[in-house]
């Protein structure tokens, strides 16, 4: 399987897990669109990529007000006919305790993580039923999979996605769209440092844990050996993610774990 001179969408492409996957597709000579709401950064980006392919373009795109995409789309089909490959990568995560979290943040997690990815895919759906082919792929965490102190709302919207994918993925079968779920644990990215606090505010440091974590960039390598091969999920990560099977072999064990847990690491 080739990537080259195949339409590839990546949101959340400015920094991260989402850039590494950029570069590593533009070596791949794909057709790139990257997207996030910061564009000097993604022009950044685009900069890295256009030293390997000759077809890389920004698309600002905003995750947390998440209408309608469908102009988006038709910029993207404008420019490439077709959206072979459709990346969700963007995201936010959370640092505060449940009891103290306003609602209005909890909306925010769930606007951002799971409303703005989902709208980015329907409006892209039309488009690969169309063509009767189309990859989504959607970078969800291990906090998707169970929860952890002070990330209840953004676990909930990981787990919201699982439920939503999943589900896309049987609908679609016959259209012959594939689904993976990409599930990584600490990856050293900027994640915790733009986590939000109770009041709305940015965490600000790089957690402990997170700087042990492996790197975005052999996050994404994994990511695309996981989209070569088709594969439904995949787990990405260092010993952490053996919580995955603890949690559902040991779940007393995992328990204990997560209630004696350091919040912050």
């Amino acid at each position: 399987m080739s990537f080259k001179d195949k339409s590839v969408w990546i949101i959340g492409a400015s920094s991260g897990i989402g850039k590494a996957m950029a570069i590593d597709l533009a070596k791949a000579q794909a057709k790139i669109v990257l997207s996030s709401r910061n564009i000097e950064e993604l022009k950044k980006v685009q900069d890295e990529c256009l030293k390997f392919t000759d077809f890389c373009m920004c698309l600002k795109l905003d995750l947390e007000f998440n209408g309608d995409y469908s102009k988006e789309v038709l910029e993207v089909l404008s420019n490439y006919n077709r959206i072979d490959y459709l990346l969700l990568v963007g995201g936010v995560s959370q640092r505060s305790y449940a009891f103290e979290t306003p609602g209005i943040i909890d909306r925010k997690l769930m606007e951002v993580n799971y409303f703005g990815n989902v709208n980015v895919t329907k409006a892209v759906l039309p488009t690969m039923i169309k063509q009767k082919s189309g990859h989504i792929v959607v970078v969800s965490s291990i906090a998707g999979k169970f929860g952890w102190p002070l990330r209840s709302s953004y676990s909930a919207s990981k787990h919201a996605l699982h439920g939503f994918f999943e589900s896309l993925r049987a609908e679609q079968t016959l259209n012959n769209i594939t689904v993976t779920m990409a599930v990584p644990g600490r990856v050293l990215t900027n994640i915790s440092q733009n986590a939000l606090l109770k009041d709305g505010s940015k965490h600000g440091k790089l957690d402990g844990g997170q700087e042990k974590g492996i790197s975005a960039e052999s996050c994404s390598k994994q990511i695309m050996a996981a989209i070569k091969n088709k594969r439904k999920e995949v787990l990405i990560g260092g010993k952490e993610i053996y919580m995955v099977w603890i949690r559902k072999f040991l779940p007393f064990l995992f328990y204990s774990f997560a209630a004696k847990s350091e919040p912050n690491k």
